[in-house]
């Protein structure tokens, strides 16, 4: 037998699953490659199947044609996997904000382990978590379809599915003019915002008395806190520049994402030694936590709002591959 037809029958294998199902394609596939060699060149010997094989074709595109038609989700649960994956990382961005807030860990052993996290790395931790999350959907949905059976499955209405919202009903100016209103303000805001910073180095003021304002914070600590904010509002103001020309969500996706950087920066400033006027010891743990909870909210709001960006995006995704196989597919049968 051919070393190389062997070395090719396992290539093909590698992306065969089933091990009763591998064997009868690979089983198949010898068969032809060898009735080919005899056919065209009258044997079977090494450098007639070698021939065979070059012609054959690459062993994913081989394999391709064995498992057409035999998809590793069912089609049909695709919007499960959107449903049960935003569900699952619901929760679980729920706990993250419980284990930053209340600094507890949180183990349901062997299903989840929330331990106790810091600000900065609950926001590292929650991309890792949704890739989690999805692994884990679509890993149960994988053995559903593989199973063959019919499973029923519930589906879960919490709120309004993404595909039955209408469309806005606003005329393309009106959109227009509207976003440019937006950013008109976010840049009037922001030039407000750098000219106070480049007079006083700090926007955070105990009173309006532009004569002699007093500063909320220390130097440092408002020198500081004023740039992060300062960047929040120029990354809105850039966001809604960019609509004007475009409405694809990746510029609300990364808008998403630079204000999430920018928050965590903000909860990550010391609290100590924080304001320049004076703050009883009493009201000071209560003014660091009611800062804190907003700010994970807005954290939360956002996160949600990047969420639901990224699932519109990967289902506009995968409407255009599956129109883009439904054209081919026609083409293919013309």
């Amino acid at each position: 037998m051919s070393n190389k037809l062997e070395t090719y029958l396992e290539e093909i294998s590698h992306f065969l699953s089933g091990r009763e199902e591998r064997e009868e394609i690979l089983s198949e596939i010898r068969s032809h490659i060898q009735e080919k060699a005899a056919a065209e060149h009258g044997e079977t010997s090494d450098a007639a199947l070698d021939r065979v094989i070059a012609a054959y074709g690459p062993p994913r595109k081989v394999a391709e044609k064995y498992l057409d038609g035999r998809p590793i989700i069912a089609p049909a649960y695709k919007r499960y996997l959107f449903r049960y994956t935003t569900l699952l990382f619901a929760f679980h961005a729920f706990l993250t904000v419980i284990a930053v807030v209340f600094k507890e860990d949180f183990i349901l052993f062997p299903f989840l382990f929330m331990p106790r996290l810091g600000v900065i790395e609950a926001l590292m931790y929650l991309p890792t978590a949704f890739l989690t999350d999805l692994g884990v959907v679509t890993m149960v949905l994988y053995f559903i379809t593989q199973s063959g059976k019919d499973v029923k499955l519930p589906w879960p209405k919490f709120a309004v599915d993404l595909d039955e919202l209408k469309p806005p009903t606003k005329g393309f100016w009106v959109s227009r003019i509207a976003t440019a209103v937006g950013a008109v303000i976010m840049l009037a805001i922001t030039d407000f915002a750098l000219d106070l910073f480049a007079k006083h180095h700090t926007i955070f003021f105990v009173d309006l008395n532009w004569d002699d304002p007093r500063p909320l914070f220390t130097p440092d600590a408002g020198r500081r806190l004023s740039m992060i904010v300062i960047a929040m509002f120029a990354a809105s103001t850039m966001a809604l520049l960019i609509k004007l020309f475009t409405r694809s969500r990746w510029v609300d996706t990364i808008s998403n994402i630079v204000s999430l950087a920018l928050i965590g920066l903000l909860l990550r400033q010391p609290f100590d030694n924080l304001f320049a006027i004076t703050v009883s010891e009493k009201l000071l743990p209560k003014i660091k936590f009611g800062v804190k909870f907003i700010l994970l909210f807005i954290a939360v709001m956002i996160t949600i709002d990047l969420i639901k960006n990224l699932v519109i995006i990967g289902r506009r995704k995968l409407a255009l591959n599956s129109h883009n196989n439904g054209d081919a597919r026609t083409r293919t049968m013309v």
